[in-house]
């Protein structure tokens, strides 16, 4: 089992920043790809950033030169940093993780979502 803990969402105003995390826990042996998707209401989950087999970093067009993926392996956590926040930047934000377990069997995991408010 894996699970994935987030955090770091809240209220910003525009122009402001936030860092998210996501820690994973359990029987993973690797990881194949870790990224952040967000979905607004009334819009399809879309990719914000994440990270692919290799260790090269993927951005969605809007996000690019705002927001930076980043990792640290040894407490098996992804995190987020948003700068330059926009008002379209609010949604829910979700982590994803997907690789193999002990045992042989393959995961892909969602975490639980947490908000992101860009409001004056």
């Amino acid at each position: 089992q894996v699970q994935l803990v987030e955090s770091g969402g809240g209220l910003v105003e525009p122009g402001g920043s936030l860092r998210l995390s996501c820690a994973a826990s359990g029987s993973i042996l690797s990881v194949e790809g870790m990224g952040w998707y967000r979905q607004a209401p009334g819009k399809e989950r879309e990719l914000v950033a994440r990270f692919i087999k290799g260790g090269s970093r993927e951005y969605g067009g809007s996000v690019k030169d705002r927001f930076t993926i980043s990792r640290d392996n040894a407490k098996n956590t992804v995190y987020l940093q948003m700068n330059s926040l926009k008002p379209e930047d609010t949604a829910v934000y979700y982590c994803r993780w997907h690789g193999l377990l002990y045992g042989g069997r393959w995961f892909d995991h969602w975490g639980q979502g947490t908000q992101v408010t860009v409001s004056s």
